[in-house]
């Protein structure tokens, strides 16, 4: 397998810290408002990658945080006039409903900042202890980025005075202005934290690089604390080039073997910012579509390539997927051993294991769909082709996270729940009617359902219908 290393700008060789175990740490949201296209983009490609490790045969021991501490939860708050854990647990709550419905799994551990404090502390002590930090005279903490001789290393930046001016808060007291807070004082009745250092509130980059020694890092006995740290591009410089200072100098351990980055999502050719104010919320996307069809979507770019969002690409992606559920209609009910090897899941996932190329794959995909369907649309009992499809589609399953639905119900999407409620009492009831004989009811009550504007198939497991 190989990966592109964000720092090294090269597809480089997988090669895990422990044989056949993988530890992957990805930034997750802070839970402050409802989660956008961003959040989705990001999470959807770190479950690919998971599936794809899990897939190889590797043991994946996956984190993805919930920052549940910073100023925007706070200011929030602030103006609804509510405590900041009635806003976190919103949208956490908000979050894992959007995640599910995308089809992404839950992370093996999702460490929260408040729950991490005493690793913050013990972080911020090392970093004094072996003067890469200092205190000034208000109380905050700050690090000291001059005396790290590997600064910019992970993002290979050059910094002017200007950005260095812009990007931080200044302090007359700072050594450099490129230092960035660990700890920040707060004026009394402001939201803080008890603490060794005082009454405050944990720097941002700090968070993860804390929660890392905490739940992966003590497992390592190599010169990293992970295998691989992943999230969005924009986190590359300053979070991720921070959170890498902070490690090395405070353990003697880099902070990630490998590091992955995400390219950003564009409404209509510009970048995503609610600053624009064309911030895209998911969960504004599934009022219209369906979370697969989405997820479909989302992943059809490859992961390092910024997408830009629009409908026109969003319906044509879709109408991609709908060729491999008329397949999987074509062979409903079919049952046969899944676990059995294919040429089609070894060519699969070999393109996956390249960088997780997900054009090659989708490439094979339609090549698969369109050679079995021109088959089955030929003379002949086809048995054993049936059957390996079937397995195939179940990987695709697995691996993707498409198809996972009843085909027949999938071509549901767009009927309101009260009129699927009335098809499903009227198929009820012609049911009734057909096993008393009632041929008359039956077929009156078959062109009630179609009156709906849908299409009905009795097949040996029951009677299905789809959207016309």
């Amino acid at each position: 397998m190989v990966i592109f290393d964000s720092v090294t700008k090269s597809k480089r060789e997988f090669i895990p810290l422990k044989e056949k175990e993988v530890s992957l740490y990805v930034c997750g949201p802070t839970v402050y408002d409802d989660a956008h296209l961003g959040h989705a983009k990001s999470a959807l490609v770190f479950d690919l990658l998971s599936r794809v490790l899990k897939a190889e045969g590797y043991h994946v021991k996956y984190a993805r945080n919930i920052t549940d501490i910073d100023d925007k939860i706070i200011k929030k708050a602030k103006e609804l006039g509510v405590g900041i854990k009635e806003i976190t647990d919103k949208y956490t709550e908000a979050y894992h409903a959007d995640m599910a419905r995308l089809g992404v799994k839950r992370p093996d551990i999702e460490p929260k900042a408040t729950e991490s404090l005493d690793a913050m502390f013990a972080m911020i002590q090392k970093l004094i202890d072996n003067e890469h930090a200092y205190k000034i005279s208000d109380g905050d903490i700050y690090f000291d980025t001059q005396s790290d001789s590997k600064y910019l290393s992970i993002s290979h930046r050059i910094q002017d005075e200007e950005e260095k001016q812009n990007r931080v808060a200044n302090s007359q007291e700072k050594r450099h202005s490129a230092d960035f807070a660990l700890w920040k004082s707060v004026n009394e009745g402001d939201v803080s934290f008890d603490s060794p250092f005082g009454k405050g509130r944990p720097g941002w980059h700090l968070e993860c690089s804390a929660m890392i020694e905490k739940h992966l890092a003590g497992e390592n006995t190599s010169k990293y604390a992970v295998d691989i740290h992943g999230g969005g591009a924009d986190l590359l410089f300053p979070h991720h080039e921070n959170e890498a200072a902070q490690t090395r100098c405070s353990t003697d351990h880099e902070i990630a073997a490998y590091w992955m980055h995400n390219g950003f999502v564009n409404i209509d050719g510009e970048k995503m910012s609610k600053s624009l104010g064309n911030s895209f919320f998911i969960k504004d996307a599934l009022k219209a579509y369906d979370g697969e069809v989405l997820r479909f979507y989302l992943l059809s770019t490859h992961y390092r390539s910024n997408f830009n969002f629009n409908e026109e690409d969003l319906i044509a992606s879709k109408k991609r997927l709908d060729r491999l559920y008329r397949l999987k209609k074509r062979l409903f009910g079919l049952e046969v051993h899944l676990d059995s090897e294919t040429v089609f899941k070894s060519k699969l996932l070999e393109a996956l294991k390249d960088d997780l190329n997900i054009s090659q794959a989708l490439s094979i995909i339609d090549e698969m769909i369109s050679a079995v369907n021109e088959t089955l649309d030929t003379p002949g009992k086809h048995k054993e082709l049936k059957r390996e499809t079937v397995i195939d589609l179940a990987y695709i399953e697995e691996i993707l996270g498409f198809g996972i639905k009843n085909p027949f119900e999938y071509f549901q999407t767009g009927v309101d729940a009260d009129t699927k409620k009335k098809i499903k009492e009227l198929i009820e009831k012609r049911d009734e009617a057909k096993k008393a004989k009632d041929f008359e009811a039956s077929d009156r009550l078959r062109d009630e359902i179609l009156a709906f504007g849908v299409n009905i198939m009795d097949t040996p497991q029951g009677t299905f219908w789809e959207k016309r």
